[in-house]
């Protein structure tokens, strides 16, 4: 039985016999605060008459199913989340009168109530195959139509979705509530994921922009109890900056009549970008202070869902074989405007610093796949949102657009939307308007770079003479033996010498050749004859993607002077091949901490001080032996908050490693610092002691044992947010008592009814312990109910539960080893759920190998 899953073969057919004309969906919100009544009514051609199809519903119940003007017995018609339906004509009329369901998981039409004004709001969410749980429909992209909704909903409410918001129409009293009745105008042809359905009180603020279509209105909303910390104006500058940039680079007018954005509560990803209608995650509403990172990735992901509404709403992918394309797309679109038309002209830095790291990292897990993965069914495609889909895509489209020329590639994609707006295509039709406008043959790339999995590892290979010159350069190439595709890389090599300065000695960069590799081994002869430089950068200016190594006098160089370069990107590059060493088990975990401490005093690069900070916590938590762990967990915290104490008051640096040192702390001595700065008694100049902060500060006394029930619910006395009653369940669990863990292993695990937010605030406590022994019982509890938690909840709880609940911090052989043989055990578990359970594991693979190298010394 099919269950909910769709295989692209199904869809295919579908596709080969149907075309669908447009959707009338009417809503009634006012129905309850568990169910909700939908009515679809759907016009649809059926090029062989007498051919059976299916349309999709998740439903709690469906009332009525009328095809071309006769009714069919839902008992019969509606199962495994299908509507078959039989005997089609040419042209077809289908009606469907069901009972929906609100859900707490993120997913379909999600319900949330404000628990500061108790007011409802709702909004959904549709990809991957989500739109059949409010309405009923044939769930694949490539069947495009026209969508009308109308909607019934508390008169006080504001109703959003694709189309502009029309006045609405009095509906009458019902349960003592005024309602009222909304009837937006059709869609263009759009494919049902991107549609979209916002409702509540939300507030708004407006504006408008001016495009090539003319004038289109801009829309900004959050809940009521998030106005105040809305900061609007900076949202809209960076929306307008894209539409200008975006409508320049394609030469395309934006498609849709106005642009919505709105932030929404309990929201699984980052943001989703419905046609004219984008919802956020509201933790880019900053009630308090946020480190320059977070603000920088809130301008990225406003221009990664800006650049959609052309690359994947109005040309869209056939099926989600390309749903690398179009997320990856986005990835280096957004990446390119924030660079060259926002302030933030370092952005491909930042893509280097942490995006990139993502892709390496997944890259290395056994569930790496290739950028274009076969996606044969949508369980495959609910599992495929990950670093290869998103970074290592746009690190490759990055290459892709210098080896075609930027101004060929730019080209290419005018002809694409010209060509298939408001279509559907396939990769094979943007490499063929990329091959017309360079010339360029690109079968063999496609094949060595979107059809394979894997990272390669370059590294210099030479001989130096006694004057110091090279006499043979080469670079080497590697790969692993499970993923052994060698392949062609356009990279530069950076020579940098060591040079006295105001501060001590700098690297200086006093040469840089480009050049192209390809197979195990390429001399490049330019380099012979040169002089060994002192710091030598495989991949200077990061235009590859791979992993690369310092040769030992560059790594001395680079320990030596770990504050020598003035420029992000290179010190970005050299701590990049350390860390990669270190999860390689190339170099001691203890070691790369104390390099990277002594990098970090001056660092102002916002996201390379987050992601250095998080590198150090895995080194110290997994990656250094068991017998140093506790020291290496000491020197670490002692010197975040040395390093937090002379940081520059007010500063970026001076917030994250106060956060930092509070995050990681494991020490009951902690307990009088964090104390002093909670009650105020000790003040950092510069440094605010905001509602966040202060549940930071809560939440470590929680971990250490210094905070107990009473306390945590006064701090929720102070904030009683939805915000502030995560923080507080995150709080409860991490304090260090075998009661704590059974209490929010009970609450997450074996109960099914908290939110989507609050099992990640759960689990996220769950986790942090400064007394390894409590999580130890759950290695097997753990691995006895994974089968039970994921079967029982949907995929984006299911994902929570089994990812958030592993022991982790355990990093031991035994966890290794029972992983396994769960592994082992259940080769046809969900697929969902076997790759979760086997990145843990992988995790800890990596972990006792770095572990087993740091133990030498």
């Amino acid at each position: 039985m099919p269950g909910k899953n769709l295989t692209r073969d199904e869809a295919a057919a579908r596709a080969h016999i149907l075309r669908v004309d447009d959707y009338d969906v009417r809503l009634d919100l006012t129905t309850g605060p568990t169910t909700f009544e939908t009515v679809t009514t759907v016009r649809f051609a059926c090029s062989e008459p007498g051919a059976d199809s299916f349309i999709d519903l998740i439903a709690a119940s469906v009332e009525s199913i009328t095809l071309n003007g006769k009714a069919v017995d839902p008992a019969s018609a509606f199962a495994d989340s299908r509507i078959a339906l039989v005997g089609l004509a040419a042209e077809n009329e289908l009606t469907v009168q069901a009972t929906g369901s609100y859900t707490n998981t993120g997913e379909g039409l999600h319900r949330f109530v404000d628990p500061v004004d108790n007011e409802v709001y709702l909004y959904t969410q549709f990809e991957v195959p989500d739109s059949r749980r409010v309405y009923s429909v044939f769930e694949q992209p490539d069947l495009k139509a026209s969508f009308r909704f109308t909607v019934t909903a508390p008169a006080h409410w504001k109703v959003i979705s694709n189309s502009p918001t029309p006045e609405p129409v009095p509906a009458g009293v019902a349960e003592g509530v005024e309602r009222a009745t909304w009837g937006f105008s059709p869609t263009r042809r759009i494919s049902s994921y991107i549609t979209a359905l916002i409702a509540g009180p939300y507030d708004e603020v407006r504006d408008e922009v001016e495009t090539r279509a003319g004038t289109v209105p801009l829309g900004v909303f959050c809940r009521r109890s998030l106005t105040q910390y809305l900061d609007a104006d900076n949202i809209f500058d960076a929306t307008k900056k894209g539409f200008a940039f975006f409508e320049r680079e394609f030469d395309q007018p934006y498609p849709f009549e106005k642009y919505d954005q709105i932030f929404t509560p309990e929201y699984n990803m980052g943001a989703m970008e419905n046609a004219g209608a984008v919802t956020f995650v509201e933790v880019y509403v900053f009630r308090s202070k946020v480190s320059e990172a977070k603000v920088e990735r809130r301008a990225l992901t406003i221009l990664h869902e800006l650049a959609h509404m052309w690359f994947g709403n109005l040309v869209t992918m056939k099926w989600w074989d390309d749903l690398w394309l179009n997320e990856s797309f986005a990835e280096w679109a957004s990446t390119t405007c924030q660079a060259e038309a926002t302030q933030w002209s370092s952005a491909w830095t930042t893509f280097g610093t942490s995006e990139k790291a993502w892709a390496y990292a997944q890259d290395q897990l056994s569930s790496t796949h290739p950028i274009a993965a076969d996606m044969r069914h949508l369980e495959d495609v609910e599992v495929n949102f990950d670093g290869i889909t998103y970074a290592k895509g746009a690190s490759v489209l990055k290459q892709l657009v210098a080896y075609v020329g930027r101004e060929p590639f730019v080209a290419a994609l005018r002809e694409y939307f010209r060509k298939h707006a408001w279509g559907n295509t396939t990769l094979a039709d943007l490499l063929g308007e990329l091959e017309t406008a360079s010339g360029r043959e690109l079968t063999e790339w496609s094949r060595l770079w979107l059809e394979t999995a894997g990272v390669n590892t370059l590294r210099p290979v030479f001989e130096v003479d006694a004057d110091g010159r090279y006499t043979s350069f080469a670079i080497s190439q590697t790969a692993s033996d499970v993923h052994p595709t060698l392949r062609p890389h356009r990279l530069g090599i950076g020579r940098y010498a060591a040079r006295p300065g105001e501060h001590g000695d700098g690297l200086e960069r006093v040469g840089y050749d480009e050049v192209d590799i390809a197979g195990e081994r390429t001399e490049i002869a330019a380099l012979v004859g040169m002089a060994q430089p002192d710091l030598l950068l495989v991949n200077d200016d990061d235009l590859a993607y791979a992993k690369i190594r310092l040769d030992e006098r560059s790594l001395a160089t680079a320990l030596r002077l770990p504050r020598g370069f003035t420029d992000s990107l290179p010190r970005s590059l050299v701590l990049g091949a350390t860390w990669d060493m270190t999860r390689d088990a190339e170099m001691s975990a203890r070691d790369f901490v104390r390099f990277v401490l002594e990098t970090l005093p001056g660092e102002n690069d916002s996201t390379m001080l987050g992601v250095l900070i998080g590198q150090l916590s895995t080194a110290a938590r997994l990656y250094t032996a068991p017998a140093h762990r506790d020291e290496t967990a000491a020197l670490l915290t002692s010197s975040l908050h040395d390093l937090a104490l002379a940081a520059e008051p007010g500063s970026d640096a001076q917030f994250q490693l106060v956060q930092a040192w509070a995050d990681g702390t494991s020490d009951p001595s902690a307990e009088a610092p964090l104390r002093a700065l909670l009650s105020g008694d000790d003040v950092l100049p510069g440094l605010e002691i905001d509602t966040e902060l202060r549940w930071t500060l809560v939440k470590a006394l929680a971990a250490i044992g210094a905070a107990d029930d009473t306390q945590i619910e006064a701090e929720l006395g102070r904030d009683r947010t939805s915000t502030g009653k995560e923080r507080a369940h995150e709080a409860l669990a991490a304090r260090p008592t075998a009661e704590a863990k059974a209490q929010a292993w009970a609450e997450a695990v074996e109960a099914n009814v908290l939110s989507n937010q609050m099992v990640e605030a759960v689990s996220a406590g769950f986790r942090r312990s400064c007394d390894l022994s409590l999580l130890e019982p759950y290695i097997e509890r753990y691995h006895a109910v994974a089968v039970e938690a994921w079967a029982s909840r949907s995929a984006a709880i299911g994902e929570r539960v089994v990812g958030g609940f592993y022991p982790f911090s355990l990093a031991s052989a035994e966890l290794k080893e029972a992983s396994d043989a769960w592994l082992a055990a259940h080769p046809y578990a969900a697929p969902g759920l076997v790759r979760t359970v086997a990145e843990n594991r992988d995790t800890i693979s990596r972990a006792l190998r770095a572990q087993a190298r740091d133990a030498q010394g």
